[in-house]
């Protein structure tokens, strides 16, 4: 490194001063100067001349070409330490932190908040930000170690007496340690991100690196109006994924601080309220060198550790990209659907799949955000393989669609099978508050909406919908589908999800990021929505989420039913007879499927829910549901079911739907008996036939 890249003369040569333990008066006495000279170099007003430098490098004890790099700390190595912060003087007392119950403790949340911080943080935007998770379980003479590097017999009587309260978090930290304490072993859970800015700026003030390790709820998200997050709030997914609510730190700086920019290495420990030696700590603690400096003296401040430091701490990195490297002490998934190392391995990579498999499909408009690996160890021995996360294994007609789109290579109208059709969606957004009364709705965006044949997934006749760096923010089955349509995966892309530029495309990012909450999980009102934008902003959103759902049913078309007939297409699952009794009352209209779902069990047995929309009537509805196994030709052979039920809005009595009259909406969940089935379920198709039952009233 250069004598440009270097850190500046004034601030290096103060620091290394504080660390030496000598003062600048003591300098200028050796350099036979007054102390004024020594103040004006290191506020920066004034540098002294070479021969001048010279003697300073002697009284440090160091050589000349140090005092020109500057690119180092060459004054002693100061001893690790842990800082716990002193409790408040009012006496006030938190007993966790709050922010860390706004997600669940589950590896899905904790893999879709840490995975979008890291897009947002992309530092090259021509490559993808590159993140690899890895599970690391230790047990003997690794355990051993790692606790030695962390300083765990200092942390162990703050851990006691802060898991002896009753609250919530204590308890939580009690069965930690004593599972801990039993097993012997500990589950660490790295998150490396690669091609990202790292954490930069200073130890205190604003930047990256405050705003992740000093503080809370401040997002500092330097990515513009393409971030995902903005409440700050996704940072503590890391802790509180963290039994023992500690996290390590390594970061390679995009920015240098200090002239230096690799294995930037602090510590930072979450616990509630306690009492050590008769001295009570408020909370946090801070894992890392102490700060020379006297305006934060004895605080534990971030350190430049050396390989074998990172190696110790297990925060080694594979290179030296910029990005940040998260140690999770004692990972846990909470949701409790995971009991191996091998649940947590594949839990791990379809949640990736799930919330980021459009960031990571590329094509001639856009290329890929993002790349995304787990593997998983246990004492440095590989337990579970490398595993890069392949959208189009997961969600292979979604990307199918992506790719069609980024490639501009959708149609207008689906006229064979794997084609992708594209149609675009319009989102009004409404002004902020202070800019002057809109014009109609507001200012016009027109997002994009694809949609292709299905391949065989389970969940079908889907809209997932995404803006920014694209990550899955809402996964819904649109409303009111025609009867007879043929499974499809459709993709909404709003803001800068399209690619496009433009003013609209900004003011819509916006606009949507703002409807979203903390877990960005869909568009709907929200405290900023309302504060920020005219009235009429939640009404946007709720028109624009019905023109989804009209765009969709646009490109899949309608069928109509007819009354004299049942329907001859496979998919359509509703037929009703609307021949009634003698002198029976006609009804105004005929029911009409509003939603299905249908998955098929291990027995082989079918699971189908139905919703049913109807007309206005006088008389009471009594339907019977029949299900029929399709075939090439000749009639459909029914089977049983051996569980018909009611949801919603309807009673089941011998095998009939009863419906009040005057009700315009119903539905029933039926299972059939594998038994009947003249073949195996997965051999066949189900057709689900809702017929008005003899008599046609009650």
């Amino acid at each position: 490194m250069s004598d440009q890249e270097g850190e500046a003369f004034g601030p290096w040569l103060g620091r290394q001063l504080r660390r030496a333990g000598k003062s600048q008066a003591e300098l200028a006495q050796h350099l036979k100067l007054t102390r004024a000279a020594v103040s004006a170099w290191i506020t920066g007003r004034a540098e002294p001349r070479e021969e001048v430098k010279r003697q300073i490098a002697g009284f440090l004890g160091i050589d000349v070409a140090s005092l020109h790099n500057r690119v180092s700390d060459v004054v002693t190595k100061l001893p690790l330490q842990w800082h716990h912060r002193p409790a408040h003087a009012d006496g006030g007392r938190e007993y966790g932190n709050a922010a860390a119950f706004a997600f669940k403790a589950d590896l899905s949340v904790l893999a879709r908040e840490a995975t979008q911080n890291s897009l947002d943080e992309r530092s090259d935007t021509t490559k993808p930000v590159r993140i690899h998770y890895t599970l690391h379980e230790l047990s003997g003479e690794h355990l051993d170690k790692f606790l030695d590097a962390l300083q765990w017999n200092k942390l162990r009587r703050h851990y006691d007496e802060a898991a002896s309260a009753e609250q919530k978090v204590s308890r939580s930290l009690r069965a930690a340690l004593d599972d801990l304490d039993r097993t012997r072993s500990l589950l660490l859970l790295r998150v490396d991100d690669y091609n990202a800015a790292g954490l930069t700026g200073p130890e205190y003030s604003d930047g990256r690196f405050a705003a992740v390790v000093r503080r809370q709820l401040d997002s500092h998200k330097q990515s513009g109006t393409r971030a995902g997050g903005s409440y700050g709030l996704g940072k503590v997914t890391l802790w509180a994924t963290s039994r023992f609510g500690l996290v390590l730190m390594n970061s390679t700086l995009s920015i240098p601080h200090e002239g230096r920019t690799e294995r930037r290495v602090i510590g930072r420990l979450d616990l509630p309220w306690r009492k050590v030696d008769d001295k009570a700590y408020a909370g946090p603690a801070w894992f890392g060198e102490p700060d020379t400096a006297p305006s934060h003296k004895e605080v534990s401040r971030s350190w430049w550790a050396d390989e074998d430091a990172v190696r110790e701490l297990h925060l080694e990195r594979a290179n030296s990209d910029t990005g940040t490297s998260f140690l999770i002490v004692g990972a846990h998934d909470a949701s409790g659907d995971t009991e191996s190392l091998e649940d947590l391995h594949e839990k791990l990579v379809r949640s990736l799949a799930d919330g980021f498999w459009a960031a990571m499909i590329g094509g001639d408009r856009a290329g890929a955000l993002l790349e995304a690996r787990v593997t998983t160890l246990r004492n440095g021995r590989v337990l579970v393989p490398e595993h890069q996360v392949n959208p189009h294994t997961h969600h292979p007609a979604l990307s199918r669609a992506l790719k069609a789109y980024l490639d501009n290579e959708t149609v207008a109208e689906r006229t064979a099978g794997d084609q992708v059709a594209s149609v675009e969606v319009p989102l009004f957004v409404t002004p902020r508050k202070g800019e002057g009364k809109a014009q109609g709705k507001g200012v016009k965006h027109s997002a994009v909406l694809l949609l292709t044949r299905a391949e065989g997934e389970e969940r079908t006749n889907r809209v997932v919908c995404m803006r920014g760096n694209r990550m899955t923010i809402i996964d819904k089955r649109p409303r009111d589908l025609p009867l007879g349509t043929d499974a499809f995966q459709a993709v909404l892309l709003a803001g800068h999800a399209t690619e496009n530029e433009g003013e609209d495309v900004d003011l819509a990012e916006q606009f949507l990021r703002a409807s979203e909450p903390p877990e960005h999980h869909k568009w709907d009102r929200t405290e900023e929505l309302t504060s920020l934008y005219q009235r009429g902003a939640l009404t946007r959103i709720k028109e624009f989420h019905d023109e989804i759902d009209r765009a969709v049913r646009e490109l899949v078309g309608r069928r109509e039913i007819s009354r004299r007939g049942g329907p001859t297409v496979l998919k359509e699952l509703l037929k009703l007879d609307s021949a009634g009794a003698a002198g029976s009352r006609r009804a105004q209209g005929v029911p009409t499927v509003r939603s299905i779902n249908a998955q098929l069990d291990d027995t082989g047995a079918w699971h189908v829910s139905v919703d049913i929309k109807l007309p206005n009537a006088e008389d009471p509805w009594l339907l019977t549901p029949v299900a029929k196994f399709d075939v090439r030709s000749g009639g459909r052979p029914a089977v049983d079911w051996s569980l018909l039920t009611a949801a919603e809005n309807c009673d089941v009595e011998n095998g009939n739907l009863i419906i009040p009259p005057g009700v315009r909406s119903a539905s029933f969940i039926g299972v059939t008996d594998p038994t009947s089935h003249p073949v195996r379920g997965r051999f066949s198709r189900l057709v689900v036939d809702v017929q008005k039952a003899r008599g046609g009233a009650v």
